[in-house]
């Protein structure tokens, strides 16, 4: 989607250059030796522990905790990638309060949980640089085709790599990396994190990264289907939902996800064009993150507007507490009726709503809010499935380890049914749908 033409309140530059530098420095810095081996020492080493069943990748958490603890990182980081191959990742944008640190038993102890994340992030990032630790299995000469070079895809085009099959991933864009790369805060993952993480992960060999390849356009899922023994959809959802109030086509509205995209591409923060009162309307991470860096971006004034009740929120407690100590305001229970002004947007209207039988009613109560910038974040949709494929929700229906509905291939991560819509998800569900294809293809499933 094309930037909006920008009016004199959309500018860019608000802010002294070094200002965007230390606003936009990493969220959590790494954990030192000194300080990962105090964090390791606070876990109980549960041997029925929930952490373990919070992770939806399966980590055995107290045992790379206990491996940190005894100064083997380098086996805890193993232990972490058996799982998770993007452990490295997730470390950083896992919701790990809502996961595995919310299950943490000294939660209940002490009300302060071990410091999972961190730890992880700790025994990933020492290999990173390092040799890949895992060898490809003896060739099989089978073929697969993976459309979507995100989380999803890249962990499941990774386990068929290290089963011996030959892998060409095709992905739309011009990078490698999914939302890893083009739909999560900067501040989550600096220095490249993103970009070095896939390029280790492909350094199993065996994988071929093709790029500027779409489903529908240059690619065909018949054509795949022909040319591949399997194939392992996981193109994400590239559409956006729509306000659906009158006057959302003015100017300086735009998708939260293509502010975040430029923003993460941008090689100078300064030339990007940001408002003096911005407001996002959703309740996601998506919408947090569009908010948070309005705000570092040099916006006087962000609000976050979500319909229903903050606890209803699809972002995390602390992302929201994140959201409103970098100075956003959330407002909640109101819903978009109206965006005015003349070319461009300089008013959004809203309504209050409320929780019926029924589902959600909107009330007569109305308010405004001053706006020059509006971002969209209330989701998106799966646009372009083949027509083979059966849809449930908007999205390909899966049953088992993500099996559509065409014999051969397989669906998983944002654009196929189950799981929450996050990276760690993502990740399981490609590693447990190339464990299938696996089966399949040795004749075994």
């Amino acid at each position: 989607m094309t930037q909006a033409k920008l009016t004199p309140g959309v500018v860019p530059g608000r802010l002294m250059q070094a200002d965007y530098a230390v606003n936009f420095a990493d969220v959590a810095p790494p954990l030192d030796r000194h300080a990962a081996q105090v964090a390791a020492d606070r876990c109980y080493f549960c041997h029925d522990a929930p952490c373990i069943t919070a992770c939806p990748t399966g980590i055995d958490i107290p045992l790379f905790i206990r491996q940190i603890s005894t100064g083997t990182p380098d086996a805890a980081a193993l232990t972490i990638f058996h799982q998770n191959i993007l452990g490295g990742m997730c470390a950083r944008v896992c919701p790990t309060e809502n996961l595995c640190e919310g299950a943490c038993v000294r939660m209940e102890a002490e009300g302060q949980p071990v410091e999972i994340g961190a730890l992880q992030r700790y025994a990933t990032d020492g290999m990173i640089d390092a040799p890949h630790p895992f060898l490809r299995g003896a060739p099989t000469g089978k073929r697969v085709a993976v459309v979507g070079a995100g989380p999803a895809g890249l962990a499941a085009a990774h386990r068929l790599a290290a089963k011996g099959h030959e892998v060409v991933i095709f992905e739309a864009r011009e990078k490698a990396g999914g939302l890893n790369e083009y739909g999560i805060a900067s501040y989550k993952t600096v220095d490249g994190f993103a970009q070095a993480e896939v390029d280790w992960l492909l350094s199993i060999g065996g994988i071929q990264l093709r790029t500027g390849q779409c489903l529908g356009q240059q690619i065909t899922l018949d054509q795949l289907r022909a040319d591949f023994d399997a194939v392992f959809l996981a193109m994400g959802l590239g559409g956006v939902n729509a306000l659906r109030a009158d006057g959302e086509d003015r100017d300086n509205i735009r998708d939260a996800v293509d502010f975040i995209r430029d923003l993460r591409q941008a090689e100078d923060l300064a030339a990007l064009p940001i408002g003096r009162d911005v407001v996002v309307i959703g309740g996601g991470m998506t919408a947090v993150d569009a908010a948070v860096q309005a705000r570092l971006l040099g916006a006087e004034t962000v609000t976050i507007v979500y319909r229903r009740g903050q606890d209803r929120m699809a972002a995390s407690r602390h992302e929201q507490e994140h959201a409103t100590s970098s100075g956003v305001r959330i407002i909640c229970n109101a819903a978009p009726v109206a965006v005015h002004g003349n070319d461009a947007v300089a008013e959004v209207e809203f309504c209050y709503t409320q929780d019926g039988p029924g589902g959600l009613v909107q009330t007569e109560n109305r308010f405004r809010l001053k706006a020059d910038q509006l971002f969209r974040a209330i989701g998106q949709r799966l646009e372009g499935a083949p027509q083979a494929l059966a849809l449930e929700d908007g999205k390909i229906a899966v049953t088992g380890a993500g099996r559509s509905s065409v014999p051969g291939v397989w669906a998983g991560g944002d654009c196929a049914t189950g799981g929450d819509d996050l990276t760690v998800t993502a990740v399981a569900e490609g590693r447990d749908a190339a464990e299938d294809i696996d089966e399949v293809l040795r004749g075994d499933g």
